[in-house]
Order: structure tokens, then C-alpha cells, then sequence
């Protein structure tokens, strides 16, 4: 009997239920009607227990009517649970509360320090940090900026050193997009449109604009999805945009295009992107006006030319090096050199990605940073590029670590978002984001006060940038911009470490182009050589592991 009752015990929560049931109705016959009102809950809870028990699509519900959809809801806000009360100060899921609090705090205008002295393990692996000087410097003015514009640009731009990634209209709703960019606008940094075209939101924020011209020319297209250099030429005549991006790929999901399902297109997207209603929009994964490093050096002189001059770059996360070097050997075989390179990391957000892409595909942005900056410096050209770098930066030591390591100047996409108020809650592609960020529903992106969201910006980027002034003053520089490796310590295990110098060393400048070889720059040597301007395609299919070449 009590094998029984323990094989069957999963059908507790059914039982009780109905007799719940009964015992009202037989209460509301016999003493009081108010007793309907129990039935009609308990009465509820059976149909629903018979339907589980008879629908196919669920095992857990066939064997647990009722009590099954208890897994459901605590699955639902399983992430809430673990944000609020089990996750650390350190857990990085993606970022952790302590990132997520610097950011808040530091938009807000509250207190930013904390007591008691660091919660990092300091001697355990991957921790890093800067050296100081005996004799720091003081900095008043941290309104820190860069030239963007090489020698065959008519339009410069002085870019802020920390400047909002890109994120479409459509992924970021109206609210989202007028409040970020208002905030750049009074903070006086950029705002990079991301693919879904430039929306009436970020005319009316009024802040400095970087157009991305994405594989689906959103904004800039044809009929047929095709590249209209009429309607670039438009567009990019407005003073609002700054600088020209095109964007071959992004950190968390490179080489993957997408879909905007028909549904879910508003006249307002339709607008900012040029696409009619009613028809599913699609974002190939890779572009059609070039397929070769030529081509895209060709595309990158036409964007320059067609917009009267402005800086016109490209933003790639890293995957096969040699067809980065296709892409450095065709500047230097055209001459047209692009003013910016964006290098994003594989640590990158997104608001929907496949799991293997988001976690296993393309490079993470330290080394895609140093891969870019060493092989531009390599080729004799860095002086003439800027470098844009991004990927889970929040902070003043992010920012200068990225800095020391190559770049000129940083984006971050998921910082300025904790900004305006979003608490990590990962639903970005259900269109139920709790704080109306990532959302198209206009009443939950009501939450967003635009005005008070859009001072949290200006004043998170303006407390961020007095930090990097005062730990730049602190390694006694006078500019973050000096900020080099040998300003940073690694350490790669327990109880060791090396400075930056060893761990991201800067090569020496033009060793691909001299024709001296060095030993044990064999590798970057051999990619070199086997890197093509005029194709993508490697010219061998390697067998088997990458050989380094014996060199004399």
C-alpha cells in the first residue's frame, strides 16, 4: 500500500484539489454560499490539472498536474533569483554587481567609493591593474578627445575617448534611443546608430551620430535591399552624423545576419530603415556590394567621397586573422586607407543571439585589439588609422587597459544601458524588458523617463571620464591616450606575473612590410605572405595544425 501511495504521490497536488473542490461545493450547499468563491479557484486548478494530464507537450505536467507549472514559474524568473540573492558582488553573469553598481552610481550622481579595501583576489589569475607614479599629476579638464580623420578626410571629428555603441531602433525602443542619444548630445559624445538606420529618436536627441552601414543598407537602400549611393549621399549629409561605420560583423554573433519578422515591423522602423510593412526584413550575413579586401577598400572610398569627406571606418570582431592582413595588404595596394577600425570582442552584447555564437565564435577584444593594432603597426599605416575598441567596458580601468593595449578610443553599448536604468534582467529578445529598454511595447517603455534618463548619461560618461583623469594623473600622465602596456601587470597564474610589455607587446612598426624577417615573428611573417588583397579565400586548406616557417 505505501509503494502505492509513493508512486502516485505526484499526483498530490491533483487530489488535493479536488478534494478542495468538493468540500466547497459541499460547504456552499449545506452553510454558506461565500464558499463558491474557494470552489471557483479550486475549480480552476482541476480543469486545469485535466488538461495537463491529457495534453502531450509537457512530461513534466502529464506527471505533475498543477504542481508542474510551479517549475515553469520559477524558471521564469529564475535569473531575478539569482541577481537578487544568490549571485556575488563578483559574479559575472554577464556583469556583476559590482560593475552594474558603479554604473548606476556613477549616473545617478551618488557616492562611488566604498570602505574597507578591495574585494579582488589579488593574487589569483587573471587579475590585472595599473602601476602609479611617485609623482602623480592633476588634470582639470577630462573632456578627453581624439582626431578622427586620416589624410584623405575633409570632415574630422574630435571624439570623445568613451562614446555609446551601437544599438538599432527596433532592438532599443523610441524611449531608449531619444534618452541615450539626448544624453550624448549634453554630454557632448557620440552615438552610434547601429544597423537599424538613423529613426526620428535620434534626430530629436540631437547628439552626434556614427551611421552603421550594415549588410542590409538599412536606410540607404534600394527596393531590392541593394546599396543606393543617392539616398547615402541624403542621408549623410546631415551635420548630425559624424563619422561613416561599416559594419562587417559584431562581437557576439559574427558572420550571423538576421530576420525582423514582419510583425514585429512599426511604421517608425519602416521609416528609419527604408523597408516596406508587412514583409519580413532580413539582414544578411554578408554584404553585396564587395566580397573582396579590394572591394571593401573601394566601398570604404566611395562612403568617403559620397559624404563630402566625413571619417568613414569599419567594425569587425576578429575571426580569421590572415583575412584581417587581406584586408591591411588591399590599403596599401588601392592607398585608400579607412580613417577608423571599430574592433569588437566576442564578450560583446546583442539583444538575441544562437548560444554557440554568443559563447564560441570569433576573438575576444584584448587580442583582437592587439592583433589590429600590432598588424596595422606592422604594415607602416597606424599612424594613419584610429582605433575604436568594444566589449563589457564600464569602467575608468576598462577604458585605460584598453587604451594601453592599442586603442584610441572606447564604445560600450551594455554600460550606457545600466545607465538609463536596465538591470541585467536578459528578456531583451521577448519584447517584455521590465524597464521598457528593449521593448516595442509602448506602455512599458513609458517607464523611461527620457529626461532624467537622458542626465544619468551625460552623467555617467562625465563621472567615468573624471576617473580615467584622475587614475591617467595617478600613473603620472598628463593624457589617458599615453596610457601604454608597460602601464598595466598581468597576472597569468597564481603568485606570477608580467608586465604589458611582455603580455601584449607592441611589435615593431613596419616588420611586415621591411624585408627583414624576424625568427620569432615567424608566424605573423607566414600569415603575411599567405594573406591576399584581392580574396578572401585562403590559398591552401591547411591539413592540419598551423606549421610556423623555419626561418634562417
Amino acid at each position: 500500500m505505501m509503494k502505492i501511495l509513493f508512486n502516485y504521490q505526484r499526483y498530490a497536488v491533483f487530489v488535493i484539489v479536488a478534494l478542495v473542490l468538493l468540500a466547497s461545493l459541499v460547504g456552499a450547499a449545506v452553510y454558506s454560499k461565500w464558499l463558491l468563491v474557494p470552489a471557483l479557484f479550486a475549480g480552476a486548478l482541476f480543469l486545469l490539472g485535466i488538461y495537463d494530464v491529457r495534453q502531450r507537450k509537457h512530461a513534466i505536467l502529464r506527471n505533475y498536474p498543477v504542481a508542474g507549472h510551479m517549475r515553469f514559474l520559477l524558471e521564469s524568473f529564475r535569473p531575478e533569483i539569482r541577481q537578487y540573492i544568490i549571485e556575488s558582488d563578483h559574479d559575472e553573469v554577464p556583469f556583476s554587481r559590482e560593475d552594474r553598481g558603479l554604473v548606476y552610481q556613477r549616473a545617478k550622481g551618488a557616492e562611488d567609493k566604498r570602505p574597507f579595501g578591495t574585494m579582488e583576489n589579488v593574487y589569483g589569475s587573471g587579475y590585472a591593474w595599473l602601476t602609479h607614479s611617485a609623482t602623480p599629476v592633476t588634470i582639470a579638464d577630462t573632456d578627453f578627445r581624439v582626431r578622427v580623420g586620416g589624410p584623405a578626410c575633409k570632415q574630422p571629428y574630435d571624439a570623445s575617448l568613451f562614446n555609446i555603441s551601437a544599438m538599432s531602433f527596433g532592438s532599443m525602443s523610441a524611449n531608449a534611443i531619444l534618452a541615450l542619444n539626448s544624453g550624448a548630445g549634453k554630454g557632448g559624445f557620440a552615438h552610434d546608430t547601429g544597423e537599424g538606420g538613423i529613426s526620428r529618436y535620434h534626430r530629436q536627441g540631437g547628439g552626434d551620430l556614427i551611421f552603421q552601414v550594415a549588410s542590409g543598407y538599412f536606410g540607404c537602400r534600394n527596393e531590392n535591399g541593394s546599396f543606393s549611393p543617392e539616398k547615402f549621399t541624403e542621408l549623410a549629409a546631415d551635420p548630425q552624423i559624424k563619422m561613416i561605420e561599416i559594419k562587417l560583423s559584431q562581437g557576439a554573433k559574427p558572420g550571423h545576419g538576421g530576420m525582423l519578422p514582419a510583425a514585429k515591423i512599426s511604421p517608425e522602423i519602416a521609416e528609419a530603415r527604408g523597408i516596406p510593412m508587412g514583409i519580413d526584413c532580413v539582414s544578411p550575413a554578408a554584404h553585396a556590394t564587395f566580397s573582396t579586401p579590394i572591394g571593401l577598400m573601394q566601398f570604404v572610398g566611395q562612403l568617403r567621397d559620397l559624404s563630402g569627406g566625413k571619417p568613414v571606418g569599419f567594425k569587425l570582431c576578429i575571426g580569421h586573422r590572415r583575412e584581417f592582413m587581406c584586408m591591411v595588404k588591399a590599403m596599401l595596394e588601392t592607398g585608400i586607407v579607412p580613417d577608423f577600425i571599430v574592433v569588437d570582442g566576442a564578450e560583446g552584447g546583442t539583444g538575441a543571439a544562437p548560444v554557440e555564437f554568443a559563447n564560441r565564435v570569433g576573438m575576444p577584444m584584448l587580442e583582437g585589439l592587439t592583433f589590429v593594432h600590432n598588424t596595422l603597426r606592422g604594415a607602416g599605416i597606424r599612424d594613419q588609422v584610429r582605433i575604436g575598441a568594444a566589449g563589457k567596458i564600464v569602467s575608468a580601468f576598462d577604458i585605460a587597459r584598453t587604451l594601453a593595449l592599442g586603442a584610441d578610443w572606447c564604445n560600450a553599448a551594455r554600460g550606457f544601458m545600466f545607465a538609463i536604468g536596465c538591470i541585467q534582467a536578459q528578456s531583451c529578445h521577448t519584447n517584455c524588458c521590465p524597464v521598457g529598454i528593449s521593448t516595442q511595447d509602448p506602455v512599458r517603455q513609458r517607464a523611461i523617463d527620457v529626461g532624467d534618463k537622458s542626465d544619468r548619461v551625460a552623467r555617467f560618461h562625465r563621472n567615468t571620464m573624471k576617473a580615467l583623469g584622475e587614475i591617467a594623473g595617478a600613473a603620472g600622465l598628463s593624457h589617458p591616450s599615453n596610457f601604454l602596456p608597460y602601464h598595466l601587470m598581468f597576472r597569468q597564474e597564481d603568485n606570477s606575473f608580467v608586465d604589458g610589455n611582455e603580455a601584449h607587446p607592441y611589435l615593431p612598426d613596419g616588420f611586415l612590410v621591411s624585408g627583414a624577417e624576424i625568427p620569432e615573428l615567424a608566424d605573423w611573417h607566414g600569415r603575411w605572405e599567405r594573406a591576399d588583397a584581392e580574396s578572401f579565400a585562403p590559398p591552401e586548406i591547411p591539413s592540419g595544425p598551423f606549421q610556423r616557417r623555419n626561418v634562417a
